[in-house]
């Protein structure tokens, strides 16, 4: 590590964050653009919203609108931004859907869209910025995945056997790509208000905020900014040691 490279921060890195149109994606751009890097937003939704937050904490934020689960619709959102910036340096990948249905409910459909939006999304958009990171000799790739995969919780077993695929994809992957100055890591979230899809979205929150909160070792919700802090240190150049790891922020309900 070289003296200065915290104050650095990610001045000029072009940062690519997918599913950022909500939640705890908007608080990643956020904080990456306050670090200095130029956001770049790829969501199936519209993420103009994200656009404007970016803009309002003085950075820098384009929102390209874009299905990840198809190739060619990735490659056009890299080939955009190698146009546009000549470079891409990191990529939060941040798609993904949560389902809660009984296995002995869960159809194959319900199942082949899981795996569709989680892992293939994953692959695809991996396989897309690897190639500019690997010819700048830096990359920073960082995988929300879910602390589900700890708990083993019921009526997710399509989601969390995806969301354990995500980590097994980073240690491997982490481990073929660091010679190119290359991490890949993961972070595995706990419950926020924003990851909560329903209609009814506040009152779900609350209440399973009320049941969870007491197994916290911190006893307080998760906000947003939690994962956010933790994605933007990750993505700074004095965290190159750190590769094929799994961070948890879930105020320590799985203590693995």
């Amino acid at each position: 590590m070289r003296i200065g490279e915290f104050e650095q921060g990610l001045q000029n890195r072009i940062a690519l964050v997918t599913g950022a149109a909500v939640g705890n994606g908007r608080a990643m751009c956020e904080r990456l653009a306050q670090e200095g890097a130029r956001i770049v937003i790829a969501d199936i939704a519209d993420a103009s919203d994200t656009v404007r937050a970016v803009e309002a904490t003085g950075g820098t934020a384009l929102a390209l609108q874009a299905d990840l689960t198809q190739a060619s619709q990735v490659q056009k959102v890299v080939d955009t931004i190698m146009e546009r910036y000549g470079r891409l340096d990191i990529l939060v990948h941040n798609v993904g859907i949560y389902e809660e249905e009984p296995f002995e409910l869960l159809s194959f459909d319900q199942w082949q869209r899981m795996l569709n939006v989680t892992l293939n999304s994953l692959f695809l958009t991996t396989k897309a910025v690897l190639p500019p990171m690997k010819e700048n000799g830096f990359g920073r790739i960082i995988v929300l995945s879910s602390n589900t995969v700890w708990l083993g919780t019921p009526y997710l077993v399509h989601y969390v056997t995806c969301k354990m695929g995500m980590i097994g994809f980073v240690r491997s992957l982490a481990a073929e790509v660091g010679k190119y100055g290359i991490t890949v890591n993961a972070i595995t979230v706990g419950l926020t208000a924003t990851q909560m899809p329903n209609s009814d979205n506040e009152r779900i929150s609350k209440s399973l905020l009320e049941h969870i909160l007491p197994t916290q070792c911190v006893r307080r919700p998760d906000e947003p900014e939690d994962v956010a802090n933790i994605v933007a240190f990750l993505a700074l150049p004095a965290s190159g040691m750190i590769t094929g790891q799994t961070i948890n922020v879930d105020g320590g309900i799985a203590r693995h």
